[in-house]
């Protein structure tokens, strides 16, 4: 009987240091002189990755250890190090923070996953997006045809079947349809990601607003090609490198949203639309962002776009996430990781695409 109880008592201990452990999610509340901050934390066994963020912008976890419901890591700021230490105790967490040798406490909770966290909900979608300079229309030479992939480039799409993609929202075959060479976004189904992972690479896709599309502004042919999604991957929410895809033929809207923009960071060089009906053409050359060992940012991702044969995107250098609402951030060293195609969910008729194909550097 002695025995029995022994081994109940160990069975949950055990539980509950591994409920302790786990620390993973979002945590908001405030440290010292009433400053908000946010840990967006994953656990990796002993490993702690993810950001932290204030109203000066967010900065990536640097040798974050995990020790039962304890953690550690340090944040480089102004060329220092500055420590931080807690505990968590079941949706609550203690927080110290060093910062020019002295120390500032504060408790945080648990957010839930919808939740938006007092630093976030000030800020709005409008507070990113603006209308000038407006690009200037360049209208591009006739399409010539579909561009065979080569003889080393992995087809994404042949116009055969979507083998090489799945449903990102349970893992399953992709729900969009196949007809005549090409698919179609089947709205309400979900973003489709690519079954392979990939870094650096160059890529061929191209895509079609319908004829008799309707709508304005974000409104109208909107989804998105995400470089890399790393939603899944890290297990944050929207969590991605975005060029933007969108009816911007007599189509105002806000300059770093519409097509060939990196979404809500940079605009393209030049409106470089296709009318409805036409097919439109991405060319990309994509560099991956690199870590450090020890998880920080040795060089950020870049990339560059050419859309129906004009360049739009020249080696940009991608400041981080794509954040529809707040400031962009790397907030999680990764590697290879899938690319996606949105759904994105507005009202108008939905888009096409075929020839898709990806070569890896």
């Amino acid at each position: 009987m002695k025995k029995i109880f022994i081994l109940i008592v160990l069975i949950a201990f055990i539980a509950s240091a591994s409920i302790a452990a786990d620390i993973s999610g979002r945590w908001s509340g405030k440290v010292g002189d009433n400053i908000e901050i946010v840990l967006d934390i994953k656990t990796e066994g002993k490993k702690l990755l993810g950001s932290v963020s204030t109203a000066s912008g967010s900065m990536l976890i640097v040798d974050g250890k995990v020790s039962g419901d304890s953690f550690s890591f340090t944040v480089i700021a102004d060329g220092k190090s500055n420590p931080y230490k807690g505990k968590v105790e079941g949706e609550n967490m203690s927080l110290t923070v060093t910062y020019q040798e002295k120390e500032y406490n504060g408790t945080l909770r648990k957010l839930k996953s919808n939740e938006l966290s007092p630093l976030a909900s000030r800020m709005r979608p409008q507070m990113t997006e603006y209308w000038e300079p407006v690009p200037k229309i360049v209208t591009p030479g006739p399409y010539l045809g579909m561009v065979p992939a080569p003889s080393d480039a992995v087809v994404l799409f042949d116009g055969k079947d979507l083998s090489q993609w799945k449903s990102k929202k349970d893992g399953g075959d992709a729900k969009w349809k196949v007809e005549n060479g090409l698919f179609t976004v089947e709205k309400g189904t979900g973003d489709i990601t690519t079954r392979q992972k990939f870094g650096d690479y160059q890529l061929h896709i191209e895509w079609k607003i319908p004829e008799d599309i309707q709508g304005q502004s974000q409104g109208r042919g909107n989804s998105g090609l995400f470089l890399q999604d790393l939603s899944n991957e890290l297990n944050i929410p929207e969590y991605w490198y975005e060029v933007q895809i969108l009816d911007n033929y007599n189509n105002p809207t806000y300059v770093n949203g519409q097509a060939g923009s990196i979404y809500k960071q940079n605009p393209p060089l030049v409106n470089a639309m296709r009318k409805p009906g036409e097919w439109n053409v991405y060319d990309v050359s994509y560099t991956a962002p690199r870590f450090k060992e020890d998880g920080s940012l040795f060089s950020p991702a870049r990339v560059t776009v050419i859309h129906n044969g004009i360049l739009v995107q020249d080696n940009y250098e991608i400041k981080g996430h794509t954040a529809y609402i707040g400031l962009p951030a790397y907030k999680a060293a990764h590697g290879k990781a899938p690319i996606t195609l949105q759904d994105h969910g507005d009202p108008s008729k939905a888009i096409s695409f075929r020839n898709i194909w990806i070569r890896e550097r």
